[in-house]
């Protein structure tokens, strides 16, 4: 995939550790530290003159595409840990890592605004015109919980198609919530963050149709 300025890389050689080896917890170990250190410093990356309200576009963007994220990074520790396809494992990670990372600054920003992480406004609100964005109370392009908990329990090739489907579903609606933070947002933290995510899930969801190409003919 192309790297973006938040993607710190796959932390896994395609094929150094067989399916499940020790994957789980060390990716977990860097994926706390990421989401602590940004949390800590996401307030830094570009100096402000003034902090959005509670109800503002920018609250609103950064509580929804946390709880996005926290699903993609999920969906992505799946297939990090069940996978066998190396491309698949070095793809997951990088999904996981960089999100993780942008949870961080996301979670930060809100706590430098004095604002809560999570609201009291209902998802996409921040958003005109949003309310068919919302299907049964899930925000564009996330899995049901029962999509999640078949993905959970797939194995082999069965796992790496309901990843990649998933994922690219996920990407899609993201990438159509962070156009959205563009256009609307005054603030140049949140510019920039939700136009590294189009630019970043813009690529990946290339990729990911060459893998769900690969991994249906296989």
């Amino acid at each position: 995939m192309t790297s973006e300025a938040l993607s710190p890389g796959a932390v896994d050689a395609p094929g150094e550790d067989a399916p499940g080896s020790r994957r789980p917890g060390y990716l977990g170990v860097v994926l706390l530290l990421v989401g602590l250190l940004l949390g800590v410093a996401g307030g830094l990356v570009l100096p402000r003159l003034s902090q959005p309200g509670d109800d503002s576009v920018e609250a609103g963007f950064l509580r929804d595409m946390s709880t996005h994220h926290a699903q993609a990074v999920e969906m992505a520790m799946i297939a990090h840990t069940g996978s066998a396809t190396p491309q698949i494992v070095t793809l997951s990670s990088d999904i996981a890592l960089t999100q993780q990372a942008q949870i961080g600054y996301m979670q930060g920003w809100l706590r430098d605004w004095h604002l809560d992480p999570t609201g009291t406004q209902p998802p996409m609100a921040w958003m005109p015109n949003s309310a068919g964005s919302i299907v049964d109370g899930l925000m564009p392009g996330m899995a049901t919980s029962e999509q999640m908990a078949t993905l959970r329990k797939a194995t082999g090739k069965d796992l790496d198609v309901q990843f990649l489907t998933l994922m690219r579903a996920h990407h899609l609606g993201g990438v159509h919530m962070a156009q959205e933070a563009v256009e609307l947002s005054d603030d140049e933290n949140v510019d920039w963050i939700a136009q590294s995510m189009v630019s970043a899930q813009q690529g990946e969801i290339q990729l990911i149709d060459s893998l769900l190409k690969q991994a249906q003919a296989s």
